[in-house]
């Protein structure tokens, strides 16, 4: 999908991953978020995550992502919450972003690593940010269970994307990072992030001319991403979020 694909269908959502409110909460205690902090959250999508941690936590930070139509949105919400003086987005290749070395005190890249061309390649993106101690935000589908050639076709993603959960473990450590905590989805968060998209496709369809330049595209989209969640998705994907810090000396 482009960019304004992604647009359409999380036209309704806030949070643009298969975490539910309740666990992106739950994400920032085990976090052990402290006010004052400041957070660098490349890919940020519609800053759920930081204006939510900003409001609850007294953080700070700054959002990186490519959709000017996204940043509107993060942009507002940190307004409606009342912490738009503390946070900040920028419009721009989150794998580009320039940050200030050792700057943030939690650095972040949720369902996005393909900016670093995977886990690896992300870690050092955000490493580079990371103060010595801090915490190292990575959301990364992995494999419930070994799929099927044709469950990778349908979903989009090589057999070697992304692995099982203790390979995206072993994953982490090859990068030079400890696992502490983690937060997953569930097959109902799942299920609420792809049927919302569905939903506001369906919308967007209806309200379109039938012959609109991404007509033909989203309503592809709509047909295949159904069925292959229905199909395979839900099957084989799980998806969480991932706690690490360096790992110790000698580790």
């Amino acid at each position: 999908m482009s960019l304004r694909h992604h647009e359409i269908a999380e036209s309704g959502h806030r949070i643009l991953n298969p975490i539910t409110e309740e666990k992106l909460m739950l994400l920032g205690e085990v976090c052990r978020l402290e006010e004052g902090q400041r957070l660098l959250d490349l890919a940020c999508g519609k800053g759920e995550m930081l204006t939510r941690w900003a409001e609850r936590y007294g953080v700070g930070g700054v959002g990186v992502d490519l959709s000017e139509v996204f940043l509107t949105a993060a942009r507002l919400r940190a307004a409606e919450l009342g912490v738009a003086e503390r946070v900040g987005f920028e419009r721009g290749d989150a794998g580009a972003y320039q940050a200030e070395p050792g700057a943030f005190d939690v650095v972040s890249c949720i369902g996005a690593t393909w900016i670093g061309d995977g886990v690896g390649g992300t870690i050092e993106l955000l490493r580079r940010a990371l103060r010595p101690g801090g915490l190292m935000l990575i959301g990364e589908p992995y494999l419930t269970e070994p799929a099927p050639e044709e469950a990778f076709e349908a979903m989009g993603f090589d057999p070697e994307e992304f692995t099982s959960l203790v390979g995206t473990l072993d994953r982490f450590e090859a990068a030079g990072m400890e696992l502490v905590e983690m937060v997953l989805a569930d097959g109902d968060s799942w299920d609420r992030y792809v049927a919302e998209q569905w939903f506001a496709i369906s919308d967007w369809l209806r309200a379109v001319p039938a012959d609109h330049q991404d007509a033909a595209d989203m309503r592809e989209f709509l047909a295949h991403g159904r069925r292959t969640h229905l199909e395979y998705q839900r099957r084989y994907l799980g998806w969480g979020v991932f706690v690490l810090r360096e790992a110790a000396p000698g580790k």
